[in-house]
C-alpha cells in the first residue's frame, strides 16, 4: 500500500515460513524490511535486511531496538511449537513454549513502544486459531496464543491513540514445516479439505493481512484479532455424518 512505501518494518522470525511470507509482502508494498531471527538465513528476499536476535533475551531486544529503532511497524511473528502432549516431555519445554509465544511478545512490545509511539506506528502479533479452540497435543502453545489475544486487547487500550495493536488469528499455513503437524502431502491435502476454502493458507496471504493492518487503510482498527483461516474448520459432526451416509 502506498503509505508503506519507504517505511521501515521489523518482522521477528522473518527468515522462513510465515515470517518470510510476511517480509516478502511488506517488501512488495515498498517497505524497508528488517527481519530478525536467532540464526542467519541462507538467503533473503530483495529489500530485506537481517539482524540476529533472540526475542526471549532482553539484551538482544535492547540491541534490536537500537538497530531497528526507525521502525514504524513491528510484526511479532516469532513463535511456534512442536507437537507435545501436555502430560509428556520436560516441564521446562512447556514453559519455554509459553515464554516464546507470549512472554517474549510482551517484551518485544515494550522494547519498541517508544519508537512506535513517536511515529504513530502499529504492532501486529501473529496469533493462531489455537487460541479459540481446543489444541490437543499443543496445549501450551494454544494457551499462549489465547494470552496473546488478551495482550493485544490490553495494549491496544493502554497505548491508544499513538500505537495501534492488532493480531492476525492465523489458521493452517503451508510451510516447510507442515509435515511436522500434518504429515506428507496427502496429509496436508486432507487437512486442507477440512477448511471451507479447501486448502491451507500460503505464507504470503498471512503477510498481506499484516500489510493491511500496518497501513493507513486500517487506521481505525486497533485491538482486533483478524481471522485469516479460510473460513475456519468445518464442524466434525458434518464429516461424521458424511462418513455414515456412504454406502
Amino acid at each position: 500500500m502506498a503509505d508503506l512505501d519507504g517505511r521501515t518494518v521489523l518482522v521477528t522470525g522473518g527468515v522462513r515460513g510465515v515470517g518470510a511470507g510476511i517480509c516478502a509482502a511488506f517488501a512488495a508494498a515498498g517497505a524497508h524490511v528488517v527481519a530478525c531471527a536467532r540464526r542467519s538465513p541462507a538467503e533473503l528476499p530483495p529489500g530485506v535486511r537481517f539482524v540476529r536476535a533472540d526475542i526471549r533475551d532482553p539484551g538482544d531486544l535492547e540491541r534490536l531496538a537500537a538497530e531497528a529503532g526507525e521502525a514504524g511497524a513491528v510484526v511479532g511473528n516469532a513463535g511456534g511449537a512442536p507437537p507435545l502432549p501436555a502430560a509428556e516431555g520436560d516441564a521446562r519445554t512447556h514453559a519455554r513454549i509459553i515464554e516464546l509465544n507470549l512472554t517474549a511478545q510482551l517484551l518485544l512490545a515494550r522494547a519498541f513502544h517508544a519508537p512506535l509511539r513517536e511515529r504513530g506506528g502499529s504492532l501486529t502479533f501473529i496469533g493462531s486459531v489455537s487460541a479459540v479452540r481446543p489444541s490437543p497435543g499443543t496445549a501450551a502453545y494454544g494457551a499462549a496464543k489465547a494470552g496473546l489475544e488478551s495482550l493485544t486487547a490490553s495494549l491496544a487500550a493502554e497505548w491508544a491513540p499513538e500505537v495501534r495493536v492488532n493480531c492476525v488469528r492465523a489458521g493452517m499455513v503451508r510451510t516447510g514445516r507442515s509435515a511436522l503437524h500434518y504429515g506428507d502431502e496427502r496429509g496436508v491435502a486432507e487437512a486442507g479439505r477440512t477448511v471451507p476454502l479447501g486448502r491451507l493458507a500460503e505464507p504470503r496471504e498471512i503477510g498481506e493481512a499484516c500489510v493491511f493492518l500496518a497501513s493507513g487503510a486500517a487506521s481505525y482498527i486497533t485491538g482486533a484479532c483478524l481471522p485469516v483461516h479460510g473460513g475456519g474448520e468445518r464442524p466434525a459432526y458434518l464429516a461424521a455424518r458424511e462418513r455414515g451416509e456412504r454406502p
